[in-house]
């Protein structure tokens, strides 16, 4: 490994940047559109930042929501929070009205940076009318504010000297919390899971050590950093690796190949729908000089390894399991690994990183027969913000019980064989359907509702909802999918709903999902 690689960080996130200055201080780490950012520059800006923060009373365990595109504002306000002690609240911009106000209430946000616009969407009408229910939040800052509006511009923050500021000297302890990362439950309540500046550089360092980047890889960022896929597996992988990450505001297919074109990425990292996507673009015959792909999610199909393989025949590929909970990555493919143990398994579990299964009453299995995966290491979160009962139920003795079910062979190789919980996955994002049958049910024609992951060739599943309406009730689907949109984020809202007599129950009162999921794979 390349003596410019940070593979085991001993400090917070903050010393961790200020140690990759030390190494490769001028060499770019982000390109975000014109902008060619250096380690050192990102330093620097950083330091701005957190004296606006900080003159802003922002301080250690203060929450600071973001709500932008992966953008160098983006990386600019982690770390300068991460200077702090402050801690993050990740959002996704399109996040709206409900998503907003259970996680900005929740975490107790006192500080939002948000885009001042999305597509055709202006956030601060929005925000305005969040402002009465949101007692904590008390300041908003926007990036690339309309000129003359009055709203806070971000750049008042990264314009900030730091000598005019008092700062803290001392570095952060690396056990305190980081980011607050929302993840949604069977119940349909999100919980925030907590991760720390330890558990972040842990699970970075463990995908470093695997994949052997350095400091002459490139990759895209794709995936946005609201989640672990985006701020872990691209950011901070990249962070200790001394490479390159070219910002993506909004993933297009086009957009993201021609930039992989222009900066001759050496490695390509998503979800499979968006490698699909992006593959579709290359010419007949064109190659890609990639050295390293990585499959986030599920072990890559037959299909897509051939895809990959056309494409990039210079590739290493390497699927990757990872949880919120687990910061990022904790179970990659070996290097060793030959096509058939790709296509059939996630891999094994990163250095660092404990896993085994276990059967329903919690004890370990045999190699060869299915039970739940669970894991443990440093890279596991602390927990979830102010849910003791739901930390209590999922973090067990140290151990994260992921609720997947999977079976490991004898040389620790992990299949999974499905997903204990009902999350589907609708185009690279996370989908729980309670979440949006709870938004169904608040329509006052529909009396139950239930949803399950439905196939779709492009982008892997979609939403199929089927809702029971009230008696004398009268709504068409086109109306509730409307009753949705205006409340969630695009990629939540059903995109098949049927509505039904009734739904199969079990005899406690329980829905037979089941049976639904049955139903729209055309097995039933």
């Amino acid at each position: 490994m390349s003596e410019h690689v940070i593979s085991a960080p001993a400090g917070d996130l903050y010393a961790t940047l200020t140690d990759r200055v030390a190494l490769t201080g001028d060499a770019v780490f982000l390109i975000d559109g014109d902008r060619r950012v250096s380690f050192a520059q990102l330093l620097a800006d950083v330091d701005r930042v957190a004296a606006g923060l900080a003159a802003r009373g922002i301080g250690p365990g203060d929450r600071i929501a973001i709500a932008l595109d992966n953008r160098a504002e983006w990386v600019q306000t982690l770390f300068a929070a991460a200077r702090l002690g402050a801690i993050v609240v990740t959002l996704n911009v399109r996040y709206r009205e409900s998503e907003l106000l259970f996680m900005l209430g929740d975490s107790g946000a006192s500080m939002l940076i948000s885009e001042a616009r999305s597509g055709d969407f202006a956030f601060p009408a929005l925000h305005d009318s969040l402002r009465d229910r949101l007692p904590d939040l008390e300041t908003i800052v926007y990036v690339e504010p309309p000129e003359g509006s009055g709203l806070l511009d971000f750049r008042e923050l990264a314009e900030t000297e730091p000598a005019d500021v008092a700062l803290p000297l001392d570095e952060v302890d690396a056990a305190s919390p980081l980011l607050i990362l929302y993840t949604s439950g069977t119940t349909g309540t999100p919980k925030g899971a907590v991760l720390t500046h330890r558990s972040l550089l842990a699970s970075a360092a463990g995908q470093v050590l695997r994949t052997g980047v350095g400091p002459d890889d490139r990759v895209l960022g794709i995936l946005p950093f609201n989640h672990v896929g985006g701020v872990t597996c691209t950011l901070l992988a990249m962070l200790l690796g001394g490479g390159q990450v070219i910002l993506v505001r909004a993933f297009s297919p086009s957009v993201a190949m021609g930039l992989a074109r222009e900066h001759r990425i050496t490695g390509l990292t998503g979800v499979p729908m968006m490698m699909k996507l992006m593959l579709a673009e290359l010419a007949p015959g064109e190659t890609l000089p990639v050295r390293l792909a990585i499959s986030g999610g599920s072990n890559v199909e037959p299909a897509l390894f051939r895809a990959l393989t056309a494409a990039a025949p210079e590739a290493r590929l390497f699927n990757l399991y990872g949880l919120s909970e687990s910061s990022g990555a904790a179970v990659m493919s070996g290097t060793d690994d030959d096509e058939q143990t790709l296509l059939t398994t996630l891999g094994l579990a990163l250095d660092g990183v404990e896993a085994r299964v276990v059967d329903a009453d919690g004890v370990p299995v045999a190699a060869g027969v299915d039970g739940e995966l669970q894991l443990r290491g440093a890279s596991i979160a602390d927990g979830y913000w102010d849910r003791p009962e739901a930390t209590a139920a999922t973090f067990v003795d140290g151990w994260l019980l992921t609720g997947d079910m999977v079976v490991m062979s004898e040389d620790g190789h992990i299949e999974m064989r499905g997903r204990s919980k009902e999350m589907y996955i609708q185009g690279g994002y996370n989908v729980y359907p309670a979440e949006v049958e709870n938004i169904l049910v608040e329509h006052p024609a529909v009396v139950t509702a239930a949803g399950v992951g439905a196939p779709d060739p492009v982008r892997g599943e979609v939403g199929h909802y089927f809702v029971v309406l009230a008696g004398g009730g009268a709504a068409e689907p086109d109306e509730l999918i409307e009753h949705c949109r205006a409340r969630l984020a695009n990629y939540k809202v059903p995109v098949h709903l049927e509505i039904v007599d009734d739904l199969p129950m079990t005899p406690a009162g329980k829905i037979r999902k089941a049976e639904l999921q049955q139903r729209v794979r055309g097995e039933a």
